[in-house]
């Protein structure tokens, strides 16, 4: 059985503990709450801050934790103001029920740079989503219920036409019934009246004019000479049978 390496003084060498990792930028689907540690300390503006040290959302190596360990308090400014690096502080206070964290690098004692934000609710921890994060979201959920509404609406009118559609048919073909039946009767009188006007003889000659009658045409040509120059030729309206002449008409 294979033992584990021994020291010159004879004590066992255990391996050193890894170092604790800061936590990552996005924690918004996690929560933290320590029911026994609310059970036994209050949770105010002192203690608020051991409280959130025992969440993963705590960065060991912030100047805090430096603060900490030399007995003074996490949050006091005026030893924060002279160190630089990671920092939390205590921006919003509703005790006991909401405490804001911010989470800061400071460059110097008036430049500082705000990262995240984290928010004590009731005793649950949680970090507060990123701006661009939030505008992600609610543009998402608007687009996906945009999009949504247009199908439905899509799939309504689709199944309107498709009623009218069926409405338009069935209109249509009356119609269209109708016009047969229509043309076909149309058909038949043109055949009827084309056999009745064949079997009919040929219609008379008109009567002939009396003697001496002028049709008014001429009557009128005589009293005005000079309009019947200046007017266009018409044809007369004078009865062939009488131009033919009394010689050639049948006597009775």
């Amino acid at each position: 059985m294979a033992t584990p390496p021994v020291a010159a003084g004879g004590n066992f060498e255990a391996p050193p503990p890894p170092p604790m990792q800061p936590p990552g930028t996005d924690m918004t689907g996690i929560c933290f709450r320590d029911q026994l540690w609310l059970n036994t300390y209050p949770l105010d503006r002192n203690l608020v801050f051991d409280y959130f040290a025992l969440s993963p959302f705590y960065d060991w190596t912030c100047n805090n934790e430096q603060l900490r360990m030399r007995s003074i308090h996490p949050l006091d400014l005026s030893q924060l103001s002279k160190m630089t690096g990671m920092e939390y502080m205590l921006s919003e206070v509703m005790e006991p029920h909401l405490f804001v964290i911010r989470k800061q690098k400071r460059d110097s004692a008036e430049k500082v740079t705000p990262m995240l934000a984290y928010y004590i609710l009731d005793g649950s921890i949680y970090q507060a989503p990123q701006l661009c994060n939030v505008f992600a979201a609610r543009v998402g959920r608007a687009l996906y219920y945009i999009s949504k509404a247009f199908t439905t609406a899509a799939s309504k009118l689709e199944k309107i036409g498709y009623v009218d559609t069926e409405n338009e048919s069935e209109t249509v073909e009356p119609k269209s019934g109708k016009e047969a039946i229509d043309f076909k009767e149309v058909k038949r009188l043109d055949h009827i009246l084309a056999s009745l006007q064949r079997k009919l003889p040929p219609a008379p000659l008109p009567p002939p004019f009396p003697d001496g009658f002028v049709p008014p045409s001429t009557a009128e040509a005589e009293k005005d000479p000079e309009n019947q120059q200046i007017a266009e030729p018409q044809p007369s309206a004078v009865d062939p049978i009488i131009d033919q002449g009394p010689a050639k008409r049948i006597k009775f």
